[in-house]
């Protein structure tokens, strides 16, 4: 959520410490110093504290907007909204909140009870927070069993990566101040490390006295300093956070020539679509976090499960031993990935997952006798990772051809782009010459080629290359036929990006082997797993004597934590039908990629589910490309982030890959930010 307006969250460490009261007070206070004040009261239960706030500060806002969700019975929202048969939508809220921040120096919005009320299944109060990129102040009492729920209360914030501006003890009943109150605000300082804010005294008759006179009686009790101040102590941090990326990183595919002379974006947290910096300005993930993040980040269910497995075991070897979540996710991948697929051999990114393979068809023909098969095919147009054995099998040069002298040969397969298909020759009937052309070399190089790696249905590195129907099954049935190990990559496509939970199943083709990582974690840990059929496995089964077995290995396979995520990752999957929920958005993002068609630089749009590529040309007649110098990609991706959109492209196409769990809203902001950046850079 994007505004200029200072947005702070007031919650308490229970019900009845008196947030309404405090919201008040702070409000009346900065409109005697001349700030645009709003609040906001997104849920309210019992009671008539909006109408009582909007009255009392005399606001002008409509009071649907100060409190758009409102139940007569004293419970928790969801209950109290459930039995008054309302649905809460996010999206009402949303609005709500952002006409109140329009022309407003600073909000406050009141929540209701603590962090953790439901507002809905898998959303909380706190996800409502982080959701609108609020700083958080705590009020709290300050009498006993303050100090356990205010230090709960900071520890979840935290666990959240929220802002916490500060606590504030409000005395909210008429109690004798004893010991404990008087020590109290100073012991969950020191223990929570937490700015205190201030210390409110038992108000009287704080609903018919004047504001004015309320104002004055705790002023020196709020120290409101604090809570204005812009933190130049944040601001320091964060630069001093990009001069040490500079000093001391070296990033991956970065041209660290320019990337020193730049303002690197340092992300600090996340939450839901959007990635968040340290300042706390949100960009939405627009690549998935490159191509990982699958329902959102920070996902309830997979958080927890990390937080639970950490409590039981973080590492494991499976060399001599095995793990109880590295066990159940075996069984869970050979459940839903295709039918024939029996074992699996974890690792932890996509280059190991795809070398594994490689040495595993290798080594296969190796131990049975068949020492002639060594060759392995792949497309000329390839990426399957920057490992040497992954560099082996790829074919962009842009990428790899500096290491030619150093990588293992191997055969590749034309098969090009139907886009730039050379003149002639026609969609889709190009693709099944290349697979003629395939078909006959395999015959010719049966007796040596012992396996053929490919990604499926969509090359991604390549430029998003979607393939026509029924590609996938023909390269199946040839290297059935000539007897060569099927190795699918579906370290990309796999869970969910196109439409279906593997690439494959659009297909129904049945590979030899599969291997996937990426999205296997839902976007969390590096995990990646190479599955193999029985034959595959079979072939490794020998006496120790004959020392044919699979020598290889990584000191974190199979690590529990990565495990335990992949787990929580699938019981999303199923739990919240996010495939089924998928297709619409599909449809959806389709519809609105056709405008990009209008931009008179956009020559190609290529999308198979949530994976989509829209090249850029300098002339679209004859699909000239811009000149590398130019570095279009790069630009419209340095115009879309002003915009608030993370986007990375491949040369001159952008590639949008969202999280599946993005909203149709989110869609039409990334859609829409691509859109101007587009136009703004090829014009």
């Amino acid at each position: 959520m994007k505004n200029k307006t200072k947005v702070f969250f007031v919650t308490g460490t229970d019900t009845s410490v008196g947030k309404t009261v405090v919201t008040y007070l702070l409000s009346r206070r900065l409109q005697q110093e001349g700030f645009r004040v709003g609040i906001m009261k997104p849920f309210q239960c019992g009671g008539d504290d909006a109408a009582f706030l909007k009255k009392k500060l005399e606001l002008e806002d409509d009071i649907t907007d100060i409190n758009p969700y409102f139940a007569k019975e004293p419970l928790s929202p969801h209950l109290a909204f459930q039995r008054q048969n309302m649905k809460i939508n996010l999206s009402v809220l949303l609005d709500c909140f952002q006409r109140l921040c329009e022309e407003k120096d600073i909000l406050f919005v009141e929540g209701a009870g603590g962090l953790m009320v439901p507002l809905k299944k898998n959303y909380y109060m706190i996800d409502l927070i982080s959701d609108l990129n609020a700083h958080v102040i705590v009020v709290a009492r300050t009498g006993l069993g303050t100090i356990n729920h205010s230090l709960l209360t900071l520890q979840q914030l935290r666990q959240y990566a929220l802002p916490i501006k500060g606590i504030i003890f409000n005395r909210s009943s008429r109690v004798k101040q004893g010991v404990a109150e008087k020590t109290n605000p100073d012991e969950v300082a020191e223990h929570g490390q937490v700015t205190v804010l201030g210390n409110i005294p038992y108000l009287r008759n704080v609903r018919t006295r004047k504001a004015d006179d309320l104002v004055k009686e705790t002023r020196r009790h709020i120290d409101i300093e604090k809570i204005l101040e812009e933190s130049k102590t944040l601001k320091a941090i964060c630069r001093r956070r990009k001069r040490w990326d500079q000093e001391y990183l070296w990033h991956p595919f970065t041209q660290m020539q320019e990337w020193l002379m730049e303002d690197p974006l340092v992300i600090d947290r996340a939450q839901g679509s959007y990635l968040i910096d340290g300042m706390g300005r949100r960009y939405l993930d627009g690549v998935s976090s490159l191509w990982v993040n699958v329902h959102g980040h920070r996902h309830p269910v997979i958080d927890q499960m990390l937080q639970q497995q950490i409590k039981r075991l973080s590492h494991s070897t499976l060399l001599g031993l095995s793990n109880t979540p590295a066990i159940e996710l075996a069984r869970e991948l050979v459940r839903i990935t295709p039918v024939d697929l029996k074992k699996v051999f974890y690792s932890d990114n996509g280059s190991t997952a795809v070398e594994i393979a490689i040495k595993m068809a290798y080594q296969f023909w190796q131990n049975i006798g068949q020492k002639k098969k060594t060759g392995i095919a792949h497309l000329a147009n390839s990426y399957h990772g920057d490992t040497l054995g992954g560099v082996s099998v790829s074919g962009i040069d842009l990428f790899h051809k500096v290491y030619q002298k150093i990588i293992f040969k191997t055969f590749q397969v034309d098969f090009p782009d139907c886009y730039r298909a050379p003149k002639g020759k026609s969609y889709p009937d190009y693709a099944f010459e290349c697979l003629d052309q395939m078909d006959a070399f395999f015959k010719e190089n049966a007796r040596t080629l012992a396996a053929f790696v490919v990604e499926p249905i969509v090359q991604g590195a390549a430029g998003m290359i979607v393939w026509p129907q029924g590609v996938l099954t023909r390269m199946e049935e040839i290297c059935r036929k000539h007897h060569v190990i099927f190795i699918v990559d579906e370290v990309a496509t796999g869970f969910g990006r196109t439409g279906k939970m593997f690439a494959c199943e659009h297909e129904n083709a049945v590979p030899d082997i599969l291997c996937v990582a990426k999205g296997l974690t839902g976007g969390y840990l590096p995990l990646a797993a190479t599955i193999t059929n029985q034959k595959i496995f079979d072939g490794f089964l020998f006496d120790y004597k004959d020392r044919k077995t699979f020598f290889h290995g990584h000191t974190y396979t199979g690590n529990p934590l990565c495990c335990a995520a992949a787990l929580a990752n699938i019981a999303v999957f199923k739990k919240e039908k996010v495939l089924q929920r998928l297709q619409p958005k599909i449809a959806y993002l389709e519809k609105r990629l056709k405008k990009f068609l209008n931009l008179k630089h956009v020559g190609d749009i290529r999308q198979k589910g949530f994976m989509v590529g829209i090249e850029l040309v300098g002339n679209r007649q004859t699909k000239e490309p811009f000149p590398w110098e130019r570095k279009i990609g790069a630009r419209v991706c340095q115009a879309v982030r002003k915009k608030g959109v993370i986007l990375r492209p491949l040369g001159n196409v952008i590639v949008l890959m969202p999280p599946l769990s993005i909203s149709t809203q989110e869609i039409d902001q990334l859609l829409d930010s691509t859109y101007q950046a587009i136009q703004s850079e090829t014009e």
